[in-house]
């Protein structure tokens, strides 16, 4: 499977999750954002299945690929946000919490490859 492929399908079945057991990534928002979590939850749920239905046509590859290093530049807050709330929690939990946040970068650079075509 290509990365452009492997990424969509990641993106379309984390936006499935988003919609069908939105609770878990409830938790994920910044209380500073207007509105109920679950509108934002919803939301990033829709905007992973429209960036993997862009990266999933050859024709709208490059532009899902600048789509998708836009999500997970936009979903980043929520990831430092989760760690500071798991500053008091278990070990394991603040471990998981804590490694998440470098692994964006990794993401955000092979959608950036895509965006140019390599």
């Amino acid at each position: 499977m290509t990365r452009p492929m492997v990424m969509a399908t990641v993106l379309a079945g984390m936006g499935v999750l988003h919609l069908a057991a939105p609770r878990p990534f409830d938790g994920l928002i910044p209380r500073a954002l207007p509105g109920p979590a679950r509108a934002w939850t919803y939301g990033s749920g829709v905007a992973e299945l429209a960036v993997a239905g862009l990266l999933a046509v050859p024709g709208s590859r490059r532009a899902g690929g600048r789509a998708a290093q836009l999500l997970f530049l936009a979903v980043w807050p929520g990831n430092f946000y989760h760690a500071y709330r798991a500053r008091n929690a278990s070990p394991r939990t603040r471990a998981i919490t804590l490694a998440r946040l470098p692994l964006q970068l990794p993401m955000i650079a092979a959608a950036g490859r895509i965006a140019a075509g390599r």
